[in-house]
């Protein structure tokens, strides 16, 4: 169970961050005011910059039953009954998910963002020489420019796929037994396993696994990048 939870979560996560990242990435590229662009990335850096702590009591001010915005504020203009979010599994890959999306996605849009101010304007101004609209410039000049950063950030990813976040899944979630099915992944077993259960021999072997599967993930994804594309493949 916690191995399947650790290994979906990253792959959501990194399906869902790129796409996002590289959208907001291309959005920003757009906004020709200098001002407006640089509040635009200092709002979206802003959560990555806060500790998962902070993060973790926010999500409890939106979740709580008893103060919580969700149970006393949106839920009865919907006609909903009170949710006990930290009793329910059933809503927190999707809370997870979300809370990922709005910590990281400032940093890795900043990395995307580098990338398609790199890209020459010559491109484009002949792009629309030819009448190409926005987006077959994005399809056919942005994404491809792309492909090397997308590559390396995939690559880089997939090496951590069998580790989790553990300030997300500890911290957000309370470390609530009940939740444990959606939210337990290697690195809270092997806190749990250490700190609660005295069992350094478990917590051990969970940290080897991880790393033995980590190199092995990195050598089989540029392994497969280096057969389709040898240029932008790490070594």
């Amino acid at each position: 169970t916690i191995v399947r939870n650790t290994v979906l979560y990253n792959a959501a996560f990194i399906v869902i961050g790129t796409f996002f990242a590289i959208a907001v990435a291309i959005l920003l590229n757009e906004v020709r005011s200098k001002a407006a662009n640089r509040i635009f990335q200092t709002t979206i850096l802003l959560p990555f910059l806060m500790s998962m702590v902070i993060v973790s009591y926010l999500v409890y001010a939106f979740l709580s039953v008893e103060t919580g915005y969700m149970n006393n504020s949106i839920l009865p203009l919907l006609g909903k009954d009170v949710i006990r979010f930290y009793q329910e599994p059933a809503y927190w890959p999707v809370i997870l998910i979300f809370v990922n999306l709005w910590k990281n996605i400032g940093f890795n849009t900043i990395i995307y963002l580098a990338s398609v101010v790199g890209i020459s304007d010559e491109l484009y101004e002949a792009a629309r020489v030819d009448g190409a609209s926005k987006l077959q410039q994005i399809r056919s000049i942005t994404l491809p420019c792309l492909k090397p950063t997308i590559i390396t950030m995939f690559i880089l990813s997939i090496s951590k796929i069998i580790y989790s976040d553990f300030g997300l899944f500890y911290q957000v979630p309370r470390n609530s037994g009940i939740l444990y099915p959606v939210t337990q992944t290697i690195d809270t077993f092997v806190y749990n396993a250490l700190m609660n259960q005295n069992n350094p021999g478990m917590s051990a072997a969970a940290g080897l696994f991880q790393s033995v599967v980590g190199c092995i993930l990195v050598l089989l994804a540029n392994g497969l990048i280096r057969r389709f594309s040898k240029e932008n493949a790490l070594f």
